[in-house]
Formats: C-alpha cells, sequence, structure tokens
C-alpha cells in the first residue's frame, strides 16, 4: 500500500510496535536469531533481530498491506 502522508505514516507506525523511524525511514524490527547471519540482521538491545527498510521516495512510502488497519 501507498503511504503518501506523514501523519498517516506516524499513526500506523504508533500504532505497530514492530515499526520504528530511522530518519524519513520506518524499519519493520522483530527479534528472530535468523538475525545473526541474515543480510537484514541488526543486533538490538542485546538481542539479533530482522528488519525490513521502507524507504520513502517521491511517492510516499510503499509498505505491506498487514501494517494498515
Amino acid at each position: 500500500m501507498q503511504i503518501k502522508s506523514l501523519e498517516q505514516m506516524e499513526k500506523i507506525v504508533n500504532s505497530n510496535k514492530s515499526l520504528l523511524w530511522d530518519g524519513w525511514t520506518v524499519v519493520n524490527s522483530y527479534p528472530s536469531e535468523k538475525g545473526r547471519t541474515a543480510p537484514q540482521g541488526a543486533f538490538v538491545d542485546g538481542k539479533w533481530h530482522l528488519q525490513r527498510r521502507f524507504v520513502p521516495s517521491k511517492n510516499g512510502w510503499d509498505i505491506p498491506d498487514k501494517f494498515v488497519s
């Protein structure tokens, strides 16, 4: 789903605990031991996570429908 409004994206991030901001990029981060060897892996607060990043384009953020309620 294409999200064009910053206000709408802020509501989505605030309502989903697995989403967070990294500048203008929205990051989906969740704990997983697979993060230890995955290219999308990140060590966060003492645990391995998998992360998927949604970088905005001139048309907004393209995020999966499952994050939009």
